[in-house]
């Protein structure tokens, strides 16, 4: 049987706001009333993949956060944005690897249950590459990765009609400082980590991205096929 074909983007270091605004393109294209001529290659969708440019603080549908909290966070020198994703507060910036698969789980044959297990799977999988066997997937409410009580990898999906967006933020060198400012994914008493804090040593997004996406081929059973970004 011929493997479902997602669409692979990189994006390299980008504002936020673009992908944000590259994802809701994508979204319209499979959301995409039926008879509509679907987008060469897109079977399945695609799979943004970058490093966020600047510091950004991000709430989720399960609650914001207050005008004072804004402002503080604002005066930090960081965006601030609602999204549409499940969780609570979280912080993006540089160092961190953002991935987010727009993805028609019906062509994949998933449910959301089983595609949130899925990410978590893949960036198991790329910690134990990177030497460290450790990580492990935890139950609700600590949805993502971790290592011991430390969370490397958040992860917050969207799903309307049986199509995803949004998706996991890794830590590769992202600035820990930043997480100070709130209680991350509203999680009292655990930390945040990252593969440099872990590894002792800098580990780029550029560094994990290959052996990401052999982890999410593997595991979604796809074939990923290569985009001009600028599409």
């Amino acid at each position: 049987m011929r493997q479902p074909a997602v669409q692979l983007v990189r994006l390299s270091r980008i504002p936020y706001t673009e992908l944000l605004a590259l994802q809701e393109r994508w979204l319209r294209r499979l959301q995409a009333e039926p008879g509509t001529e679907a987008p060469s290659g897109t079977e399945a969708g695609a799979l943004l993949i970058c490093e966020p440019a600047g510091p950004v603080y991000t709430s989720g549908l399960r609650g914001g956060l207050t005008p004072e909290e804004t402002a503080r966070l604002r005066a930090l020198g960081a965006e601030v944005r609602t999204t549409g994703r499940g969780g609570l507060a979280t912080f993006h910036g540089p160092g961190q690897m953002l991935c987010h698969p727009v993805l028609d789980l019906r062509r994949l044959g998933l449910r959301l249950r089983t595609h949130v297990a899925a990410l978590e799977a893949c960036a198991v999988r790329l910690c134990e590459l990177q030497g460290l066997p450790g990580a492990s997937a935890r139950p609700p409410p600590y949805t993502g990765v971790w290592l011991g009580e430390r969370k490397v990898c958040a992860i917050g999906v969207r799903c309307g009609r049986h199509i995803t967006s949004h998706g996991l933020a890794l830590n590769c060198s992202t600035d820990l400082v930043w997480f100070d400012h709130i209680v991350p994914c509203g999680l009292v008493g655990t930390g945040v980590t990252s593969l440099s804090e872990e590894l002792q040593r800098h580990v780029t997004v550029d560094e994990v991205i290959p052996p990401f996406l052999e982890a999410f081929k593997e595991t979604y059973k796809c074939m990923l096929i290569s985009e001009d970004s600028s599409n």
